[in-house]
C-alpha cells in the first residue's frame, strides 16, 4: 500500500531555521539545521535501502507559495504568499510503499524524533493511505 506522509509545520518554522526567532519558535543556529538534514538523510537512505521510498521532499518557505483560487466572477485570482492566516502548512512529505499502516506509523514515529532546538513547536506528522482505486 502507498502511503502519503506529511510534515507540518508553519512560516514561523522556517523563519526560525533561518536563524529568526518569534514568540512561536527559537532561532536555529546552524548547527541545528545540519543536524535537521542529517537526521533526514539518514531516514531517506534507510527508507531506499527498504525499498519503501517512492519520494521525498522538503518544500521551501510558505513566502514563495502562490494559491490559485476562482473569484466570484469565476475568474482565477493568483495570490503570492505569505499567507497570515494559514497557520499550518505542508512542510515535506514522503511517499512511501509499506506493507501496513503499522508499518508506515513506525516510520511516522521515527520523523518525530528529529532533532530541533529546545522549545522549538512540535508538529504533527499526517500520514494519508493513497487511494489506488480509480477510474475502471
Amino acid at each position: 500500500m502507498k502511503y502519503l506522509v506529511m510534515v507540518q509545520g508553519s512560516h514561523a518554522d522556517y523563519e526560525a531555521m533561518g536563524g529568526k526567532a518569534s514568540p512561536e519558535s527559537p532561532a536555529w543556529s546552524e548547527q541545528d539545521v545540519k543536524a535537521m538534514f542529517s537526521f533526514m538523510e539518514s531516514l531517506n537512505n534507510d527508507l531506499a535501502e527498504s525499498g519503501e521510498m517512492v519520494d521525498g521532499q522538503g518544500l521551501t518557505d510558505p513566502g514563495q507559495a502562490r494559491h490559485v483560487t476562482r473569484g466570484k466572477d469565476g475568474r482565477p485570482v493568483v495570490t503570492d504568499g505569505p499567507y497570515g492566516e494559514t497557520k499550518e502548512v505542508l512542510a515535506g512529505y514522503w511517499v512511501l510503499e509499506c506493507d501496513s499502516l503499522e508499518r508506515v506509523t513506525e516510520i511516522a514515529k521515527r520523523i518525530t524524533e528529529c532533532p530541533q532546538p529546545e522549545g522549538a513547536p512540535d508538529h504533527p506528522v499526517v500520514i494519508r493511505q493513497i487511494d489506488n482505486v480509480g477510474p475502471a
